[in-house]
């Protein structure tokens, strides 16, 4: 249990704080519309397909070619942190992260850099959390909120476009202050492309994006890719991150009874509709940015600043955002003695990226 608490801990929070709610909440009819069942359907669709794609090793081929055309330390970090930026704009933040940080720590040990690890996956960890905002399906959170308030996509894109881009040009600039010192990676990932699939599986991810833009039914889609993968790639449906789904429905129940709580539906509503900006990112560090989307949802309108505090949120504290756990578990795994120094360096870029962020913001669109 313990083993398990530790893994999923967003998870084992949002049911606790799903089932506090039920108290004063007591379940009825009312609960099945607290559900997005388009966000949750379109969400698994995507992790799907990305699961099977990594199962024949796409994105680590890919990548992997890519990687070995840089010469120095500099450029690779930075191909590294580019290639999970634009990664999370597609497959979403915390596949991104699933995917290429093994490739981060592959490239940093095998060249004896080891002291570039903790801020190469840093650095990874913030342009998943930031690169994701551009699109409707980068985020968890971006889904959810592109559907409930039915965004046009093009409206989306330029709500989103000035805080990437300052994103872009902040992650860049960390990254140039690497040292531009000689790489040389001795080893390569020795694998060749299964073309066949990777054309079906593609043309499946096509499929699960057209399903968030409403091209085709959700239920239409989500058949055409569980019958399609029953018999490519079963592994691929056990492999889905259904600790995350399990989360999206948890705070679906907590945000509807929340909203449903009188003395919280009025406090929130006054807070949210006067500072969305400021309260949406520090709800973030204590939330976390997916909840944080949920909750605040139902008590404003103003969705714009809703969208931009959600995604610059998932910055700073460790719990801000599910992406943030996943890095650091896996840091953890493979360099347990440095902790300490992670978590320093950690906060201070966190925190930077987001009190900048904020700041910027704030003064364009208001706190």
């Amino acid at each position: 249990m313990r083993t398990f608490v530790k893994k999923n801990p967003v998870m084992c929070i949002a049911i606790s704080v799903a089932l506090i709610s039920m108290f004063f909440v007591p379940p009825d009819r009312e609960y099945l519309s607290y559900f997005d069942f388009k966000t949750l359907t379109c969400l698994f669709c995507t992790l799907a397909v990305v699961c099977a794609l990594k199962n024949i090793y796409f994105f680590r081929i890919i990548s992997s070619k890519i990687i070995t055309v840089f010469t120095t330390v500099r450029s690779a970090i930075l191909a590294l942190v580019y290639i999970t930026f634009i990664a999370s704009m597609l497959i979403a933040n915390d596949m991104a992260l699933i995917t290429f940080l093994p490739l981060g720590y592959y490239v940093i040990t095998s060249t004896d850099n080891h002291r570039y690890l903790a801020f190469t996956f840093i650095m990874q960890n913030i342009a998943a959390n930031l690169g994701g905002m551009l699109t409707p399906f980068g985020n968890p959170q971006n889904l959810y909120l592109y559907n409930y308030f039915n965004i046009p996509t093009g409206e989306f894109v330029s709500i989103m476009l000035v805080p990437f881009l300052i994103a872009v040009t902040m992650i860049t600039i960390c990254c140039l202050f690497v040292k531009n010192e000689p790489l040389s990676i001795r080893r390569t990932f020795d694998a060749h492309l299964n073309m066949s699939r990777t054309v079906i599986y593609l043309i499946l991810f096509v499929v699960s994006i057209i399903i968030v833009f409403g091209v085709i039914p959700y239920i239409a889609g989500l058949l055409i890719i569980v019958i399609s993968l029953i018999f490519l790639d079963k592994s691929a449906l056990k492999t889905v991150d259904y600790p995350l789904l399990v989360t999206f429905c948890a705070f679906f129940v907590f945000s509807g009874n929340v909203s449903r709580i009188n003395i919280l539906h009025v406090l929130l509503d006054s807070l949210v509709n006067r500072h969305t900006l400021l309260i949406g990112a520090i709800s973030c560090q204590f939330l976390s940015n997916v909840p944080s989307g949920i909750l605040l949802s139902h008590f404003t309108d103003n969705y714009s600043s809703l969208l931009v505090a959600v995604n610059i949120g998932g910055t700073g504290t460790l719990i801000a955002s599910l992406a943030s756990l996943i890095t650091f578990r896996e840091y953890l795994k493979n360099d347990p003695q440095n902790i300490k120094t992670y978590l320093k360096k950690f906060s201070l870029y966190n925190f930077g990226f987001l009190i900048t962020l904020l700041v910027i913001m704030g003064f364009l669109i208001g706190f």
